[in-house]
């Protein structure tokens, strides 16, 4: 018998799911609805039949909480430049050969090192401590995750937060139902218009995805209004193609509408599919510029740090309503209207007070100063730190020139994106008695753990730093 690890070894009741015969249960949460022997798991290694009943084994378990952009989540229409908390799990309702989170949606990768353990009310009194007023579900995949999202999402709804899902969606209609009761905002990824691909590559099927979609986008007009964002990661040598981009547009505009913001994604190798080359962005750009021309009204590239086509612009006159430098968002609208043609966009403004990170002056005494100089196309990185204690930062040019503003953060663990070109690394101010790791994040959905992603590495040769920074 295989020895459990410490993650494993306690267990939560778990919701939808019925009993069949001989204490066998049957799992209602996604497509799959597993059938489970007694003591047996399902396919997501994560749910288990235990004395007759459904048991789920990732409850409060956790990659560490991160404060992120909304715009890491493939989400420009609602509060732009918002900063939000992000939250990843364990196992996945999927099994994709290329997956970009691999060490946790693969439950047997998990090293109890990288698991945080969460009660709801931690991770709703965190945000509030720290001005964040969106919880975001993402990372590996949330839908495995259902009852801690469920019980989460609800505490901070009462406690006037908002919750954000980002997910491939692999879900039945009754795990919708329960989601629409709580979720404000959310961000699928809809990864091939074939259900070869998806068969074939992530163990899924498409029509229970694109059934998915129709059911939030329906609950849009009765009267539960979430708000809907599309997102196709274009995967080099499979669905890397106008054909293929086309399919995902056109079915857009045949069962939603023309005003969904659309994200077409770039890929990065990794997992078991390392071979190729990360996508082409002149088919991004060009796959783009297709869906515009056939009645997509926004329309994005992703993952592509440097190109105007993150912008928002106005479908009426093309004045630039929202600039995004990596992950960092500038509105540029007039009380939610075009300044130039006063056209009112679908897009949901941030709130008066914006939250974003405190501009300084001056550094104060006593802090240790640490550089680290950004690898090939590395754009951003994450901070952790083991205590919540004040970090002041700076991006810097290749000569150590500073490029930016002095800025604070003192979250556990926290997103920097660089947004000037000139940028080529990072300086990072923090006390010495509280050293602090970086980890570079190859692109927005990538959740860095440890230097075991290194034995996976991309085309570009560019493995994930972590990289201890302390006193020296």
């Amino acid at each position: 018998m295989a020895i459990l690890k410490q993650w494993q070894q306690t267990s939560h009741p778990a919701r939808l799911w019925h009993p069949i015969s001989n204490s066998r249960i049957q799992c209602e949460l996604c497509p799959r609805a597993c059938k489970i022997n007694l003591g047996r798991v399902g396919t997501c290694k994560v749910r288990r039949n235990e004395n007759g009943r459904l048991v789920t084994l990732n409850y409060g378990k956790s990659v560490p909480m991160t404060q992120e952009s909304i715009e890491t989540e493939a989400v420009y229409h609602y509060a732009p430049g918002e900063r939000i908390l992000s939250l990843g799990n364990i196992g996945c309702m999927l099994r994709c050969d290329f997956c970009q989170n691999w060490t946790t949606s693969q439950a047997r990768y998990v090293q109890d090192s990288h698991v945080a353990y969460y009660r709801p009310e931690d991770v709703v009194n965190y945000a509030l401590k720290h001005n964040i007023r969106v919880l975001s579900w993402t990372y590996n995949d949330p839908v495995v995750w259902h009852e801690f999202v469920m019980d989460t999402a609800k505490l901070a709804r009462e406690k006037g937060l908002k919750n954000l899902y980002k997910s491939a969606f692999y879900i039945s209609e009754k795990g919708i139902d329960e989601l629409l009761t709580v979720m404000d905002i959310f961000s699928i990824s809809l990864k091939s218009m074939q259900d070869s691909f998806y068969r074939k590559h992530t163990g899924g099927r498409l029509q229970p995805i694109l059934d998915g979609i129709k059911q939030v986008y329906d609950a849009r007009k009765s009267g539960n209004y979430p708000h809907l964002e599309i997102s196709n990661l274009c995967v080099t040598g499979r669905n890397d193609t106008l054909e293929e981009a086309k399919k995902v547009s056109d079915w857009m505009l045949t069962h939603l509408d023309a005003e969904i913001p659309l994200h077409y994604v770039r890929f990065h190798p990794d997992y078991q599919y390392t071979h190729v080359e990360r996508t082409a962005i002149p088919l991004l750009e060009q796959a783009r510029l297709q869906a515009l021309n056939d009645g997509m009204r926004y329309v994005y590239v992703g993952n592509v740090f440097d190109t105007q086509s993150a912008n928002t612009y106005c479908p009426e006159c093309q004045t630039l309503l929202v600039k995004r430098s990596g992950l960092i968002a500038e509105p540029y609208m007039d009380k939610g209207y075009c300044p130039r043609c006063h056209f009112h966009p679908p897009i949901i403004l941030p709130w008066e007070d914006a939250n974003t990170d405190k501009t300084v002056l001056s550094i104060p005494d006593g802090l240790h100063c640490i550089t680290h100089m950004f690898r090939g196309p590395v754009q951003a990185c994450h901070i952790e730190q083991q205590h919540e204690s004040d970090i002041y930062y700076q991006f810097v040019s290749k000569d150590g020139t500073p490029v930016s503003d002095i800025n604070m953060n003192n979250c556990g663990r926290f997103m920097l994106s660089k947004s000037n070109p000139n940028a080529e690394g990072i300086r990072l101010y923090h006390h010495l008695n509280e050293p602090c790791q970086l980890f570079e994040v190859y692109d927005r959905a990538h959740f860095p753990v440890t230097e075991a992603e290194k034995t996976h590495l991309g085309s570009e040769n560019v493995p994930v730093a972590f990289i201890p920074l302390k006193g020296r």
